[in-house]
Order: structure tokens, then C-alpha cells, then sequence
């Protein structure tokens, strides 16, 4: 149980008691550890709430919104679009890094670990946050959505100013829990190989994100994750 309920940080925590404490979510946790019986689940325990954990509510300012996690051995670590160090970089994020090099001048990075994204305040918050062991897709609609989509409302509620980035149909769906009133909404095609062309490559959503920052008076986000290679 704990593997499958791991602590998560304690602004976190008070903001979504609510859901932790709803049936769906008591539902969710019953068919995690049915599943965990017959098959790996990825991420590993710990790192289910990586998303939370490496960025605090207060220190929140851009939303980059997943699907997945990535459902091959080692790759997910919580955060959408990364993997942990040494892991090669799947072809999502493979571009990612391309149109940063492209929009910022950044060289491309050996590791496609973005920890140190999400520890500046860029939460990489993927709709469902765990997957069965090579098929994608696998622990979607059992209870997930309800409770990164109430993540979401939460943000857009509590906060002002956030930066949302929205690659991609699925991402954009979630600009209705949204209240752009208030945050900045900047959308683009899915980073993947099969959109990547169609309007991602060319977005400049880091340089544009930085100019956002800029103008609220916020601390811009240094995107170069690796210094030394």
C-alpha cells in the first residue's frame, strides 16, 4: 500500500485532502494494487507523485501538460515528457530539446532528465499518472483524469499568472478547466514525431514563457538542464 499511496508534499497534500479522501480515488488506489499483483507499473512507487513533489503549489509558474507515462522499463519518472538520467530520450522529448536549441540556442542535452525544470516551478503534470509495463494507454479512464484534471482547476482557482503550455489535441482539451482570465494559455502541436512538424518546431514556447515571466516581475526559467556537456 505504500508503494501505491506514496507521501506527497504537504502543500499538496492539504490542497487535494478532498480528493484523496472521494470514493473514485479509493477506487483508483483498489485497482493499482490489484494490477501491481500481476504486472510491473511504471513509474515506481515513489516517484507517482514526482510532479508534486519536485514543485510545492507555491512555486508554481508553468504547466506543461502529459498524457502518459511512458511505458517502457526505466523510462518514466514522474514528470511528463522526461526520463531519468542514462535512459535514452524517447522521440517526444528528443524534439523538445530540439526546439529549445532552436528557440533559445541551447545545446542539446545528454540526459533527458527535467528535474531541474520542475524544481525552478514548472510543474510536468501527465493526466494519468501511472501505466502497466508496455502498453500505453493501459490505466486510462480508471480514475486518474478525475484527479490531475481536479489538480488543474485547483491551480487555475488558487493561482494567477500561471503559464499553461498545451501541446497537442489532448492537452488542449484541458484548456476548459482553465480560466484564462487570469493565466496565459500558449498552444502548440504535440512535440511527436508525427505532429512535431505541424507547429510545434517553430512555437519558441520557452522564449515566449520567459517573456510571460518577464512582464509579471517572476524569476525566468533557465531551460538548459544539463551545464557541463
Amino acid at each position: 500500500m505504500a508503494e501505491i499511496n506514496p507521501e506527497i508534499e504537504e502543500s499538496w497534500k492539504r490542497l487535494l485532502s478532498k480528493e484523496f479522501q472521494s470514493p473514485y480515488f479509493a477506487a483508483l488506489k483498489a485497482f493499482l494494487l490489484t494490477e501491481k499483483e500481476k504486472y510491473s507499473i511504471y513509474p515506481p512507487g515513489k516517484q507517482i507523485f514526482s510532479a508534486f513533489n519536485f514543485t510545492p503549489f507555491e512555486n508554481i509558474k508553468v504547466v506543461i501538460i502529459g498524457q502518459d507515462p511512458y511505458h517502457g522499463k526505466g523510462q518514466a519518472n514522474g514528470l511528463c515528457f522526461s526520463v531519468a538520467d542514462g535512459v535514452p530520450k524517447p522521440p517526444s522529448l528528443g524534439n523538445i530539446f530540439k526546439e529549445l536549441q532552436t528557440d533559445l540556442g541551447l545545446k542539446i542535452p545528454l540526459s533527458g532528465n527535467l528535474e531541474s525544470w520542475a524544481k525552478q516551478g514548472v510543474m510536468l503534470l501527465n493526466a494519468t499518472l501511472t501505466v502497466r509495463a508496455n502498453q500505453a494507454g493501459s490505466h486510462q479512464n480508471k480514475g486518474w483524469e478525475i484527479f490531475t484534471d481536479a489538480v488543474i482547476r485547483a491551480l487555475s482557482d488558487n493561482k494567477e499568472g500561471l503559464v499553461f503550455l498545451l501541446w497537442g489535441a489532448f492537452a488542449q482539451a484541458k484548456e476548459k478547466l482553465i480560466d484564462t482570465s487570469k493565466h496565459h494559455v500558449l498552444k502548440a502541436a504535440h512535440p511527436s514525431p508525427f505532429s512535431a512538424y505541424s507547429g510545434f518546431f517553430g512555437c519558441k514556447h520557452f522564449s515566449k514563457t520567459n517573456e510571460l515571466l518577464k512582464q509579471m516581475g517572476k524569476q525566468e526559467i533557465d531551460w538548459e538542464t544539463e551545464k557541463n556537456n
